[in-house]
């Protein structure tokens, strides 16, 4: 996955005291993930910030922001901030400060029913009840001749 190792340190190197983080790939980068919770990503030469969404207008106004659109469909709270708009450490800490405020208030996705799912994508197709035996015999059909036209 093509993502930019410098900005990866930076950011490993700004977490390093924070307890529970967890580094994965997806999001065609790799993804820091804080007590179980998407905090932030690095791809290309970007951050994609998860932040308040109550802030969110406010954060796209700034240089080298932009809200994330996938889809057709914008995610309110979530955010683009280019390398370029990074360069300073103010600026890359005051990022870095809005995810990790917003962690400790968001929610982690409910686990158990996306496991649920995996395990049962796993065992296959489960057996479906025998239907109930009917009451009256399935409707006969007259065969057909070759030509469409029925035998009687």
């Amino acid at each position: 996955m093509a993502y930019s190792e410098k900005l990866a340190g930076r950011v490993r190197e700004a977490l390093a005291e924070v307890p529970k983080v967890e580094e994965k790939k997806m999001f065609r980068g790799v993804t820091f993930m804080v007590d179980g919770k998407m905090c932030v990503s690095v791809s290309a030469d970007r951050l994609m910030c998860r932040i308040d969404p109550a802030i969110h207008d406010a954060a796209v106004e700034r240089n080298g922001c932009q809200g994330v659109i996938m889809k057709g469909r914008e995610y309110k709270g979530f955010v683009y901030v280019d390398e370029d708009a990074l360069k300073s450490k103010k600026e890359f800490d005051y990022w870095i400060g809005l995810c990790l405020d917003f962690n400790e208030r968001a929610k982690a996705s409910p686990k158990k029913k996306k496991a649920a799912a995996r395990a049962a994508k796993k065992s296959g197709p489960t057996k479906k009840a025998s239907p109930a035996k009917r009451s009256t015999p399935p409707i006969s059909r007259t065969p057909r001749r070759p030509g469409g036209r029925r035998t009687s």
